[in-house]
């Protein structure tokens, strides 16, 4: 079974392990490694299609360097982020688009703060995954 139960107990050590890797994959591949064509690229209403996908690629190629280094036989946890990372990311990409939210709209920091919040949470449930088939 990949998915534990609501009742199972999962390794506080293992978890911990994996949310410390994807956060740090987090920041380095959205914010250290994200440049300026890719950030606003992927938001626009025509031609974010190649922005987004080189930011995820980014996401994709970080993921699964890392968990192949780790724990190898978990790659595909990588194509799941990076899909997971595309759905977000171009959710966000339509809002931001649709309702022309720039830097001085009320919205901004809100698009902000649900689309890093998305990310963790995919990044804790993967963790949990990884922790719990450890």
């Amino acid at each position: 079974m990949i998915l534990p139960s609501l009742s199972s107990s999962i390794a506080v050590g293992p978890l911990v392990g994996w949310m410390v890797v994807l956060t740090i994959k987090h920041v380095l591949a959205d914010f250290v490694l994200q440049n300026s064509w890719m950030a606003v690229g992927k938001d626009q209403k025509t031609g974010w299609a190649l922005p987004l996908l080189s930011h995820c690629l980014v996401h994709l190629v970080l993921a699964l360097v890392l968990i192949l280094l780790i724990a190898p036989r978990f790659w595909f946890i990588a194509f799941i982020d990076f899909a997971i990372h595309i759905v977000v990311d171009r959710a966000k990409g339509i809002c931001v688009s649709t309702f022309d939210v720039t830097h001085q709209h009320p919205w901004f920091w809100t698009l902000i703060g649900v689309d890093q919040t998305l990310h963790h949470l995919t990044g804790f449930g993967l963790a949990i995954v990884m922790a719990f088939n450890a």
